[in-house]
């Protein structure tokens, strides 16, 4: 019945185009060093770093926004002051998810093998407190909550074909007892269902994956990555259960580069030449098809909007503001990728 009752608010927040969806990833940021830090720079609303990424989301308008790089808390306040910043700015969210991310979330135990315990490391998704860092997502098509699938919890070695770190000796890294309790998300992967103004639903598939670096010859964190990226095509498979319905669409950030960079590449290579998705392979006139601006790496694709392959891509592209612009030198690394599908299919 709520799902129903959901579709009858659509006339209220249908697409800012009525025969076209724009959906969106973008990795703001905004994470704190401690809890409630996020929420009480938002309220104060004079942070141009904050206000950058509001002013980016504002001009690219997507009707559905997948989120990286805020922190989680209970009440969900930092998503909802963010919500009410970006209303300001004539960008209208009334739906919203934010479910627990593994980032930060204590294990009680030494997961990266320094033998110590408590660091951020030793979480089940890096982070220096329970929600740093998390992902969330913000709409204007209704969202089914009671139908949302959270892969959070899964454990890494229960992952078919897992590719779980070892010793030299073939022992489990760092032990069996952490490989036991380590869980395969860094913060979550969701397939979040969108009531479309036809009736239909729209499934979303997010996630953020850990970087494949900051780790030793056993390589914890590229082959997680890797089993981050890869769970997408397993579960389109039929080997994590029921299969999310087409359409759909992957929104998140990968961490990876299918060209560049450090980690096991052929995750993600493996992922856009998957028959089920097509790549419309976002780009902008400054940078390409690249997403992020990293410090020593260089620019890199490591952000994805990618489509079912029954879907019918209209546009894409990767919002880089002008060098001189404000935007560009307080905002996000990464930048905000789009693609625009079709809602009314012949």
């Amino acid at each position: 019945m709520r799902w129903l009752a959901a579709l009858l608010l659509l006339s209220l927040t249908t697409p800012s185009h009525a025969d076209t969806l724009r959906i969106a990833s973008f990795n703001t940021e905004l994470s704190r060093d401690g809890p409630g830090l996020l929420f009480r720079d938002i309220e104060r609303g004079d942070d141009p770093y904050i206000n950058a990424v509001v002013q980016t989301i504002a001009s690219a308008h997507p009707d559905v926004l997948a989120l990286q790089g805020i922190d989680w808390d209970y009440e969900g306040r930092a998503l909802n002051a963010l919500q009410n910043q970006l209303q300001k700015h004539g960008a209208y969210y009334p739906y919203f998810l934010a479910l627990q991310p593994n980032s930060g979330l204590a294990s009680g135990l030494d997961l990266d093998g320094n033998n110590q315990f408590g660091e951020p490391r030793d979480s089940q998704g890096y982070g220096t407190f329970t929600g740093q860092d998390g992902i969330a997502v913000l709409s204007r098509l209704p969202i089914g909550h009671a139908l949302v699938q959270d892969f959070s919890s899964l454990l890494w070695r229960d992952l078919p074909g897992a590719l779980l770190p070892q010793h030299p000796d073939g022992t489990p890294f760092p032990s069996a007892q952490a490989q036991a309790a380590q869980r395969l998300s860094n913060t979550g992967h969701w397939v979040v269902p969108l009531a479309l103004p036809n009736g239909e639903r729209l499934n979303l598939l997010t996630f953020q994956a850990g970087p494949p670096l900051f780790d030793g010859p056993e390589d914890r964190n590229g082959r997680r990555n890797h089993d981050e990226i890869h769970l997408w095509q397993l579960l389109l498979n039929g080997d994590l259960g029921a299969v999310p319905g087409s359409p759909l669409v992957i929104a998140g950030g990968a961490n990876l580069d299918p060209n560049r960079g450090d980690g096991r590449r052929e995750a993600i290579r493996s992922l856009l030449a998957d028959p089920r998705l097509q790549d419309p392979r976002p780009s902008s006139t400054e940078a390409d098809i690249n997403t992020v601006q990293w410090k020593n790496a260089g620019r890199m694709r490591v952000d994805y909007v990618l489509p079912s392959a029954d879907l019918k891509v209209l546009d894409a592209g990767v919002v880089w503001p002008p060098v001189s612009g404000q935007a560009r030198v307080a905002s996000s690394r990464h930048h905000l990728v789009w693609v625009d599908i079709a809602l009314n299919q012949p």
